[in-house]
């Protein structure tokens, strides 16, 4: 999509955008989404979910940037102000997987460097009567607001990142416990009933040693148990005391 596209997009729905006396910028949903190039009714659910138990992830981004759930629902018909659409757009931009649209991410670089704000009001032709202080003034606080965004946006990629370390860290304890599971581990006595073998204390204690042996050699990690009967007893590798039994058979 070019910027030409862009422009007539925003043609379209000029007369869904707006901007107070005090410069403060709102859109409708159907504007919002035509910006973001998505389906409304897409916005308006995540909108919705907000007071549900298991809010979208759309919806949990604009609550951790600070809206309050209840806001959000009430935008579907009052409109969603300017710093949301920032967040939303970036959402589809960015983080919205496979739902993230061309459109989003050049609409975002068109007021990135300015914020929404000032590109809606820029849009709509509007201008504030000010004397030269206050336009000194009016520069330095959107600078401060760009730079609040950048530090906001590097907060998010450390949050981001940390909860990537975290989601790492479970799918490797899955993994292990995975690899537990699959590999078929018994004690001893539980392998001898399994192969309807009778076996004496003395005799589990000799191919306990044993087959620990074979892993210690095989660089296999023992697992132990807690046994009513003789304590803590091994777990190991059906593979180990196949062998293990086999041997004392021969």
């Amino acid at each position: 999509m070019s910027a030409i596209q862009i422009a007539e997009i925003i043609e379209q729905i000029s007369q869904e955008i707006e901007v107070d006396a005090n410069g403060q910028a709102k859109a409708s949903v159907r504007a919002t989404a035509r910006l973001a190039g998505v389906d409304d009714e897409s916005i308006r659910k995540a909108l919705k979910s907000s007071a549900d138990l298991t809010p979208s992830k759309l919806a949990k981004e604009l609550i951790l940037q600070g809206f309050e759930a209840a806001d959000l629902a009430d935008w579907r018909t009052s409109g969603i102000p300017d710093t949301a659409i920032a967040i939303i757009l970036e959402y589809y931009a960015y983080e919205a997987g496979r739902y993230c649209t061309k459109q989003a991410r050049l609409v975002c670089r068109s007021f990135n460097t300015i914020g929404i704000r000032a590109w809606i009001q820029d849009k709509l032709g509007w201008t504030k009567p000010t004397n030269p202080s206050e336009t000194a003034m009016t520069q330095i606080q959107l600078l401060a607001a760009i730079a609040q965004q950048m530090a906001q946006q590097e907060q998010h990629l450390l949050q981001q990142q940390q909860q990537q370390t975290e989601i790492l860290h479970r799918l490797k304890a899955v993994e292990v416990e995975q690899d537990r599971v699959n590999t078929h581990k018994y004690s001893v006595v539980g392998f001898a009933n399994l192969q309807g073998l009778e076996i004496s204390v003395k005799e589990a204690g000799t191919k306990g040693r044993k087959a620990s042996a074979l892993c210690r050699k095989q660089g296999i990690e023992i697992e132990r148990i807690h046994d009513p009967r003789f304590g803590k007893v091994g777990l190991y590798p059906e593979s180990i005391l196949v062998e293990v039994f086999k041997v004392e058979h021969n």
